[in-house]
């Protein structure tokens, strides 16, 4: 049994939670207009999904693992038209979409969190599976 069994998959839980509830808050105060507002809530219930996967079944942790990472990527990668905006916005700027950049920027944050906790995993899976 991997020692980040534990804490990396209850963290992928816990933000894969905090992702749907940001996907919904947003799509929510965006007075149900928008739906893609809601993508941080399908890249959340999969990553949540995953996570459970891994943190009850041991064989399949790397997979998840890789899983996560994977989903944390594309999450980053998706998300990072939206800095120009968040920086507008934090530095007291105009913007078209205030949540919109609030939504992006914490799914930048949320999802390199996930893909430290991903790399951890497999790091900690590949030094007990080496001779």
């Amino acid at each position: 049994m991997s020692s980040s069994r534990p804490s990396a998959f209850i963290l992928g839980i816990v933000l894969g939670i905090a992702l749907v509830v940001l996907g919904v808050g947003a799509y929510t105060l965006s007075d149900f207009v928008s739906s893609t507002a809601l993508i941080p809530a399908f890249f959340g219930v999969l990553v949540a999904i995953l996570s459970v996967a891994g943190y009850r079944q041991t064989d399949r942790q790397r997979l998840a693992a890789y899983g996560i990472g994977l989903l944390a990527v594309l999450g980053v990668a998706g998300s990072t038209r939206g800095i120009p905006d968040l920086i507008a916005l934090l530095t007291g700027g105009a913007v078209d979409s205030p949540i919109a950049a609030v939504s992006q920027g914490v799914m930048i944050a949320v999802c390199l969190v996930l893909l430290v906790a991903a790399v951890q995993v497999i790091r900690d899976q590949r030094s007990t599976t080496s001779p």
